[in-house]
């Protein structure tokens, strides 16, 4: 047992902290070599291994990432921003519009890839237009996060949630959909507080090394092939009963076939790390869970009054561990414990909403903030630790007492 706690545990610090002090180890390298290891030291045997790799939340979201990436190779992303930033709004108003745009992309399109296609053309819009990047940068990362929540597709933990608690598209639009969308005009409002009079972008030593990315053109029949497709999707989620990854990745496979697109620059925007990061820690942690230990811990816990059976100690415990070690693998980490029979409903808003508000708080809270700040630099735009924790901070609390609200709500219904 010792061998596999300290295994866990050294993964699980990769997690928190990003990389394994004294090594150019990441959170996926992390994953695979702990997977690994758990093999090797024989706290799981390699057929036992396999069996823990949830193949249906691995094809749901592998599927669906192929669809989000169809959008940007067609060029969708890009017409979509460019037609935003043409819009004769005040800047204020233009943030709402991309606040809207953000969340509504994330929740069919899966946040972290539409985090990665959006964030260099948020810059480039936002320079064409002389407009300081950072607050709309924030504002569209801040409400890709709580809008993703909404759906069963808006993020891998969502979808891992689903899966394992075993609730329909429709229950989880239901569980998790007002509060999402109340969040946004709780971000609008705090975003456009925080930067009143700082708008406009101002010419220093800071940001003269700013760069406007290209925007791609757009690919009329190809966008319209993945409209198609991804509406195809959601209505199959919506009103049938085919298994979740089998309906993605059939969308996946039609999206591929091809004689304009290469599957190759569709496939080059699927994250592979994500899904081999996913895999690696469904290992750690079913060989952590073979040890007894993490029963053991939650039995002493519930004496204290902490039970993961509870929504809002769920809630709680959610929020908290988002922001020590990644929305994805600390919904990785609960779930296995979670009872859905008892008010799937409410469980999961707890813990979807919980990993999804409150990874605004810090860079490091979710991936689609490492994504905003490292794509923001390659454009030469600076976004420090304080500037986002003091806006994410504000947004943080005022949407995790939002639904806080509404999980104690559905509860108690």
């Amino acid at each position: 047992m010792d061998q596999t706690l300290l295994v866990f545990l050294l993964v699980y610090l990769v997690m928190g902290l990003g990389k394994l002090p004294g090594f150019k180890v990441d959170r996926t390298g992390a994953a695979v070599i702990g997977m690994l290891a758990m093999i090797v030291i024989g706290s799981i045997s390699g057929k036992a291994a396999w069996d823990a790799i949830d193949y249906s939340t691995i094809g749901l979201l592998f599927g669906l990432m192929i669809v989000s990436s169809a959008f940007s190779v067609s060029g969708f992303y890009g017409w979509a921003a460019t037609r935003v930033a043409d819009l004769p709004l005040s800047p204020p108003l233009l943030a709402a519009v991309l606040i809207v745009v953000g969340a509504g992309l994330s929740a069919v399109l899966t946040k972290d890839v539409v985090a990665v296609a959006m964030v260099p053309l948020l810059v480039s819009v936002t320079l064409a237009r002389s407009l300081n990047p950072v607050p709309f940068l924030l504002a569209f990362c801040f409400a890709v996060n709580t809008g993703s929540t909404a759906t069963l597709i808006g993020s891998p933990q969502n979808m891992i949630t689903a899966q394992t608690l075993n609730i329909s598209f429709n229950g989880f639009l239901g569980a998790t959909g007002i509060p999402a969308l109340l969040s946004l005009p709780i971000v609008w409002a705090l975003v456009s507080y925080i930067y009143r009079g700082r708008w406009e972008l101002v010419k220093s030593a800071d940001n003269s090394n700013m760069k406007a990315p290209s925007v791609p053109p757009l690919d009329k029949i190809e966008t319209a092939k993945a409209i198609i497709i991804a509406t195809a999707v959601v209505a199959a989620f919506v009103f049938s009963s085919w298994p979740h990854e089998i309906i993605a990745l059939a969308a996946g496979s039609a999206l591929l076939i091809s004689r304009r697109v290469s599957s190759h620059n569709v496939l080059k925007d699927v994250d592979i790390d994500l899904l081999l990061l996913i895999s690696g820690l469904f290992v750690v942690n079913a060989a952590m869970a073979a040890t007894g230990l993490p029963q053991e811990v939650l039995s002493h816990l519930r004496s204290y009054g902490l039970n993961l059976d509870d929504p809002l100690s769920l809630y709680v415990v959610g929020g908290f561990l988002s922001n020590l070690v990644g929305n994805n693998p600390a919904v990785m980490l609960l779930v296995p414990y979670v009872n859905p029979s008892l008010d799937p409903d409410a469980l999961t808003a707890a813990l979807v909403l919980g990993t999804g508000f409150s990874s605004n708080m810090i860079i490091f809270g979710s991936l689609a903030g490492i994504i905003t700040v490292e794509q923001a630099a390659l454009c030469g735009i600076k976004i420090s630790f304080m500037e986002f924790f003091k806006a994410g901070i504000m947004v943080t609390i005022l949407t995790m007492i939002l639904a806080g609200i509404w999980i104690g709500f559905l509860a108690h219904m």
